[in-house]
């Protein structure tokens, strides 16, 4: 029989296992490791007695407590209702006016407008509501179909170019490419569009090139953007001689844009967001608004 080996450091038995000179100790384990795992059994028991845990097939054991998270949800769901129903109730009774004169409720309205606005519209008009190539800036007063709340919400219910039977409807024709204009007089209505907006450039357009393309804007385009092409709410045609461009102010794509047109796109939302949360939405994105240069 072998004799027992103590290692004269520490004073455990060795295991009688060696590997480069290293031998392993027979150490025993704390007796804290002993105390926790029974702690942590005893809770285990608990649990699964007082609580939901074990699956039977198609249903689970109820636990004694009769706690189930579904109930635990929809009562809070039922609280933060309740909770919410005291302003509710007034932003729906009361009109936009009335609303915007309120610093409370408006105070609610940019809270509650800012989540409502990060979860359904930053996806195309971005975070900020600046917009994005393709997709308007909401934070300007230029506005394709109106901008005062009663018009936003309403854009906002039925869409632009979208399925609803009430969605606003407006496209850009391809003057190019239908040839409406030819070639050189895409040009000449280029070099007239993007001085309305930036003068300078008038400069080192080509000599007479504005003057005609005045006159080219004013027999195709004013049906749609009006004499002074500052655009019409009721035809969705945006404002030429702001700033703000949908799709880029630059010559090219202007040239883009009337060769091959423009055909925007907004889902309806009545579908999914309702009549009060349309209602903040309007408010909210009505109170972001910068004055348009």
């Amino acid at each position: 029989m072998a004799v027992e080996e103590r290692d004269k450091y520490t004073g455990y038995f060795t295991t009688g296992h060696e590997w480069n000179g290293i031998k392993e100790l027979n150490t025993p384990v704390p007796r804290a490791v002993y105390f926790f795992l029974l702690i942590a059994f005893i809770f285990s028991v608990g649990y699964w007695v007082l609580m939901p845990a074990w699956p039977l097939g198609l249903s689970y054991t109820k636990g004694l407590l009769g706690l189930d998270q579904r109930n635990i949800v929809r009562d809070s769901l039922k609280r933060a209702a309740l909770g919410r129903s005291a302003w509710t109730k007034q932003i729906d009774a009361k009109s936009y006016q009335e609303i915007q004169a309120d610093p409370a409720l408006m105070n609610i309205v940019r809270q509650t407008g800012r989540t409502l606005f990060g979860d359904n519209c930053a996806m195309c008009h971005g975070l900020n509501a600046q917009g994005g190539h393709g997709f308007p800036n909401l934070t300007t007063t230029s506005w394709l179909w109106g901008g005062d709340p009663d018009s936003i919400a309403e854009t906002i219910r039925v869409g632009i170019n979208s399925p609803n039977p009430d969605s606003r409807a407006s496209q850009m024709p391809a003057f190019g490419r239908d040839q409406i204009l030819q070639p050189p007089d895409v040009d000449k209505v280029v070099a007239f569009v993007r001085s309305l907006s930036n003068p300078s450039t008038a400069k080192t357009a080509k000599p007479g090139d504005v003057d005609a393309g005045k006159e080219i804007f004013a027999a195709n385009c004013t049906a749609c953007h009006g004499e002074d092409a500052k655009g019409k709410s009721d035809t969705g045609a945006p404002n030429l001689t702001d700033k703000f461009w949908i799709y880029g102010g630059d010559a090219q794509t202007i040239t883009n844009t009337l060769w091959s047109g423009r055909q925007g796109h907004m889902p309806s939302w009545e579908g999914r967001l309702t009549p009060l949360d349309r209602k903040i939405l309007a408010l909210y994105l009505f109170d972001q608004r910068m004055p348009t240069p």
